[in-house]
């Protein structure tokens, strides 16, 4: 998959001389003699993506910035926020890094350009244009009561859905704001998107004051679930995390099962988007949640940059995100916990080297998958998902291995 890069690449210092970063120092770790050469095309490759992923340009907060108006054909998107970032003392209405002590709230309307391509965002470049890009068209503050309020209405004409979302490691809130309304577009149901946008530093440097901080995110997401599972006008909710955010959404389902908040838990439908979890502790944690109703769907996929640079930098301990569904005890392990597997790895990994955003192109299958009653999603065991029929199939089984490291 990646040794190639290592031909094709410069060295990772070379490469952040060119980009104005600080030179990468070399690290020398203790690896098998057997094994030394794939780590260090590893290491290597993984080194010059990151440094790669440095130079990209990333969307400032001026994507947030009210335009003028939208142009026909184009999607109003209404977003809600739910967040423990700080304000940002220079835009009131915007968000740092810096995490709060105080839950804030608001409200976006995105508008999705007429030509959007499924799986995509077509972000704003120099003067906002809505023909063809993403554009913030107005934005909000809100108070509790008044963000309460709105993701109680009707958004339907049938029950009244909302959508938690919890986006992963090195996500700024922009990107997590226009990652949500992409999805909400793609999948055309009629919900009340919400974010919970926790204070990810938003810097590929930045994965253990990420990890602290989705910890210390805990208790606001607990308590953003249940008030929504207490609002009676509320009748679904689904719950979609992705990354490091599912490490902190599972943390979240496991202290509300331990508080005894099992109602909260039985309002939910959870997704859970490529899990950057050691699949230990996801075991300790799914032993505490117990199966849930409808079975939670994990989406895995084997190509992961990402959640394959995880796994070295712990050990090479494995990533839930990286269960191999053809394995014989992954598919009976999924059944007897009540969770359904879903390999995605055949989905286009649209604009990301890292391949680790493909569930976003998953969304505009979504509406197909929920009306397929036979192929279709909500079923304990493992599956590969099929992109031509939209359908979930069952994997070929190889040789046994060891499932969930037992």
């Amino acid at each position: 998959m990646i040794p190639l890069v290592g031909h094709c690449l410069h060295t990772a210092a070379e490469l952040s001389n060119q980009c104005g970063h600080a030179a990468i120092p070399e690290r020398r770790l203790p690896v098998r003699a057997a094994s030394g050469r794939r780590l260090g095309l590893l290491v290597s490759a993984l080194s010059g993506l990151l440094v790669l992923a440095g130079c990209a340009d990333r969307p400032g907060s001026e994507v947030l910035r009210d335009v003028s108006a939208t142009v026909p054909g184009a999607k109003l998107v209404t977003l809600y926020v739910a967040t423990n970032r700080q304000h940002d003392p220079a835009g009131g209405d915007f968000f740092t890094t810096a995490r709060a002590e105080n839950m804030s709230y608001a409200e976006f309307t995105i508008s999705i350009p007429p030509k959007h391509e499924a799986g995509k965002i077509e972000w704003p470049h120099g003067t906002p244009n809505a023909s063809t890009e993403f554009v913030t068209v107005q934005h909000r503050s809100l108070d509790r009561v008044a963000f309460e309020t709105a993701v109680g209405k009707r958004h339907g004409t049938q029950k009244n859905r909302v959508g938690v979302f919890v986006p992963g490691y090195n996500t700024n809130f922009q990107e997590a704001l226009f990652r949500l309304a992409q999805m909400t577009a793609d999948t055309g149901v009629d919900a009340a998107p919400i974010l919970f946008a926790w204070p990810s530093e938003g810097n590929v440097a930045g994965y253990v004051a990420d990890k602290d901080a989705a910890t210390a995110s805990r208790d606001y997401l607990v308590a953003l679930l249940t008030g929504l599972a207490q609002n009676k006008k509320i009748d679904d909710i689904t719950f979609v995390a992705h990354s490091m955010g599912c490490w902190l959404s599972a943390e979240a389902l496991r202290q509300l099962r331990l508080t005894g908040k099992d109602a909260v838990i039985k309002r939910m439908t959870v997704v859970m988007a490529a899990p950057d979890i050691d699949v230990d502790v996801f075991k300790a944690q799914m032993t505490v949640i117990g199966p849930l109703t409808p079975p939670m769907t994990i989406l895995v996929s084997h190509d992961d940059v990402a959640l394959h640079m995880s796994s070295f930098l712990a050990g090479d301990r494995q990533r839930v995100g990286q269960i191999d569904v053809s394995n014989p005890d992954v598919q009976a392990a999924a059944r007897k916990a009540n969770v359904e597997i879903v390999d995605i790895s055949h989905l286009a990994a649209a604009d990301d080297p890292f391949k680790h955003d493909r569930y976003a192109s998953l969304a505009a299958y979504y509406p197909k998958l929920t009306d397929n009653p036979s192929g279709g999603i909500r079923r304990a065991g493992a599956f590969v998902f099929d992109t031509v029929g939209a359908t979930l199939s069952a994997p070929f089984t190889l040789v046994s291995k060891t499932a969930f490291g037992e």
